[in-house]
């Protein structure tokens, strides 16, 4: 990756619940320059975490910015959804002398990024081939899921901003009812985001512990994945095969709902970590189960995303993208 920084440069940033990355990029392109992760909790506020940022890559004009937020963009003023950070763009674009200062939704991040992912970034799973004519879905696992989906206008992409993660959990079995049951008891409403992200595979193992009668044993989403993973304990297995079966299902009504048959990109730091289990799990047999519409889903191609600056291209491009 390109070191050396010119001036007149944009600065990009993707923040997420546990990571905020920021990069350097000549306006108009997405090459990445001076990457630098840095972890959310150690800054009080984004303010503090660009400043340390731009002190780290030393002397540079920028003159706009672009970040993508773990949160609904609504306006001029965001609190991501899962720290407690807040963004304001006037006054950040103020405090560092920025001609513009922009904020995207990660996953509408996401989504124009996946276009420019290399192939050896992207795992196929399943699926024909891809019909450019449709609209494409993104969505992710990560501290929490992410959903959004690119629609073809002419020769580009329109992306679409959506809070998918949040629609309502709908059990297909009695586990899974007796699940929610539970769940709905603690949250009072339980979204897919309740099963469907790092906590979520935590409310999965702990809660089929309760309903098995087994010790859970593992105390973080890692610990249950690797735990997994390694093939050393049972409950911890079921939980994570459960996560990749709830996937599986979310990712194909999400397809029906979009009619999103141009493919699906599954993005977000869990699956990656967890690949060789999930690409033996029941995901793809889950995503193609839905009755008279299977033969749609069996032809909707499926890619796991490796690329872990993904959300950082798509914040670049969306310098130039008129979507929201």
């Amino acid at each position: 990756m390109t070191e050396a920084v010119p001036h007149a440069m944009a600065l990009v940033g993707d923040v997420g619940g546990t990571h905020a990355r920021f990069a350097l990029v000549v306006p108009g392109s997405v090459q990445l320059q001076s990457l630098k992760v840095f972890r959310c909790a150690d800054f009080p506020g984004p303010g503090q975490a660009i400043a340390a940022y731009l002190k780290h890559v030393g002397p540079v004009t920028v003159r706009e910015a672009c970040v993508a937020v773990a949160a609904p963009v609504t306006g001029d003023v965001v609190t991501l959804t899962n720290n407690r950070w807040q963004f304001d763009t006037g006054h950040l674009a103020q405090r560092f002398g920025l001609d513009r200062f922009r904020l995207v939704n990660d996953y509408t991040a996401m989504a124009l990024g996946v276009m420019h992912v290399p192939a050896s970034q992207r795992v196929p799973v399943g699926g024909g081939g891809a019909d450019p004519s449709r609209p494409v879905l993104v969505l992710g696992p990560g501290t929490g899921l992410g959903m959004s989906a690119l629609v073809p206008a002419g020769d580009g992409w329109i992306p679409l901003a959506t809070e998918g993660g949040h629609v309502d959990f709908a059990p297909l079995d009695d586990l899974e009812c007796e699940i929610a049951r539970r769940l709905r008891a603690a949250y009072g409403r339980v979204s897919v985001e309740r099963l469907l992200c790092g906590s979520g595979i935590m409310n999965l193992y702990r809660t089929l512990a309760e309903i098995t009668g087994s010790k859970p044993v593992q105390e973080t989403p890692e610990q249950v994945s690797a735990a997994a993973v390694a093939a050393n304990d049972e409950l911890a297995a079921r939980a994570l095969s459960l996560f990749c079966d709830i996937l599986g299902r979310v990712a194909g009504n999400s397809v029906l709902t979009l009619g999103s048959y141009g493919g699906v990109y599954l993005c977000g730091g869990i699956v990656p970590a967890i690949l060789d289990f999930f690409m033996a799990s029941g995901f793809r047999a889950a995503f193609e189960n839905k009755g008279r519409m299977r033969p749609l889903l069996e032809a909707t191609p499926v890619q796991v995303v490796l690329d872990g600056n993904t959300g950082l291209y798509g914040a670049a491009a969306a310098l130039t993208n008129a979507g929201r």
